[in-house]
This record gives structure tokens, sequence and C-alpha cells, in this order.
């Protein structure tokens, strides 16, 4: 058993959200007990995960990525939010979430995580979100062709990645943005890298990977952002000795 403040801390500490100028807020966004035993963690603070996380765990705590605020929405609770939060209250069940921190962060976050997935030595910080990169530039010596980039993503995030534009191959130097970042093409683009990778396409982006050379994956805005949580909650685990489950609830986007 651990003190959820003492979590909370240890949390916030680690990745130091107030470093950040994020769309959301990030930390304790819910209270509830003190006492946890089971930590569950997920992507987004949605109605299924958070009733799973409940009913089927016996969680105390629920961490996401993406949690119930966010910027530029309405501050009163709305049906669906009153549907996510009534389990949570009921339960006496608290939920935290950390947004840009957690894919920021350096040894846990998304972006340092697919570089280690996909076989790329994580290199210099790029993509500027929040006042601070929270992008990976992946390099590899040696070079990954993209028929094998597409094979590792598929095995490691079950996806298939949407692939477009024609860059280098091998590809031996890879931007990394979990997620709806595909504005950080051109980025990528100016550091002269021979691909993107991020979660969500968008329209403009086919034909300008097209034009400039460079490889653009999709990968999957919820598949790329698994990682980050759910090292998190190992973390957790072996800093606190509590229960840890991830919560896996798909997406197709």
């Amino acid at each position: 058993m651990a003190a959820l403040s003492e979590i909370i801390a240890f949390l916030d500490d680690l990745l130091a959200p107030a470093d950040f100028d994020d769309y959301c807020p990030n930390g304790l966004q819910v209270p509830g007990s003190e006492s946890v035993d089971v930590v569950a963690t997920g992507v987004s603070a949605n109605r299924t995960a958070i009733e799973r996380a409940i009913a089927d765990h016996d969680a105390g705590f629920v961490l996401c990525h993406h949690g119930l605020f966010w910027n530029g929405r309405p501050r009163s609770i709305d049906a669906t939010l009153r549907g996510r939060l009534a389990p949570l209250f009921a339960a006496d069940v608290a939920l935290a979430a950390y947004h840009l921190p957690l894919d920021a962060h350096p040894a846990l976050g998304n972006n340092a995580l697919l570089c280690d997935l996909l076989g790329f030595n994580r290199g210099e910080r790029f993509a500027k979100h929040g006042g601070r990169p929270i992008g990976f530039v992946g390099r590899s010596e040696a070079g990954v062709s993209r028929a094998d980039l597409i094979d590792r993503i598929r095995a490691g995030l079950g996806r298939d990645p949407l692939v477009q534009g024609a860059g280098p191959d091998p590809i031996h130097s890879l931007g990394i943005v979990s997620g709806g970042a595909a504005g950080d093409l051109r980025a990528a683009i100016e550091l002269g890298l021979d691909g993107f990778l991020t979660g969500e396409p968008t329209e403009w982006a086919m034909a300008e990977a097209e034009e400039a050379g460079v490889h653009f994956i999709a990968a999957g805005h919820y598949a790329t952002e698994t990682l980050g949580v759910l090292a998190l909650g190992e973390a957790l685990a072996t800093r606190f000795g509590i229960a840890h489950v991830f919560v896996d609830v798909p997406n197709p986007v």
C-alpha cells in the first residue's frame, strides 16, 4: 500500500509539469482515497478505461496521458464528463494525468521509448510544444530500411502505419513526436532528416513529405502514446511496491 500524496509528489518531481505551458492541467485532477494498492494506467481518461480500472482491477488510482480537462472546452460538467467522474466518486478513486511532460521525458517518455522500440539511438531533441522540445531525433548509423521500420511498428505497436513520401532508404535519421504532431513534419524537414513519425496524419503533410523527399509515417495517436504511461505505471509499482495494470482501450486513430 502507498499514500496517494506521496505518489503524486513523486510524479510531479519526476515529470516537472510546471516547466510546460500545456493545453491541459497536469497532475492530480480528481482526489480520492489516500491509500493505493493498485494503480491502473491508460492512454485516455474515457469512461470505459475508468470503469474497467475500478470494476475489473479494483484500482485505487487511475493514471492517464490524456486527462479529463482541456483548454478551450466548456467549464461545465456535461453528460460525458459526468459519466467519467461518477465511477471515480462512487469508488473514491483518484485520477491524475500528465500530457506534454510525459511525451517529453528523456527516459520514460513516449518519444524516448519509441526511439528504443524502433531501433534508433536517442539523438537530439526537437519539436517545441508548451515551451520545451518534446520530440527526439532517432539516429541509426547502419540505417533501418523502410520495410523493416514498418515491420517494427507492426510488431511493437500492433498497427499498420500510414506511410507517405519517398525519403532515403535505409533511414538514418527519424524525427519522432507521438500523438497528433503532424505539424512537426516541417521541423523535421528543416533539420534535413530522412523521415518523420507521429501518431495522426494530416492532409497537407502527404504532399509536403513527397515534395521534400521525406518519409512521413503515422503510426496511430493512441498506439504511439501507450509506451510512456505503461512505463510510468511500472516505475510506480517498483518505487512504491504496489500493483500495476495497463487498461488497454484500443482506438483506431
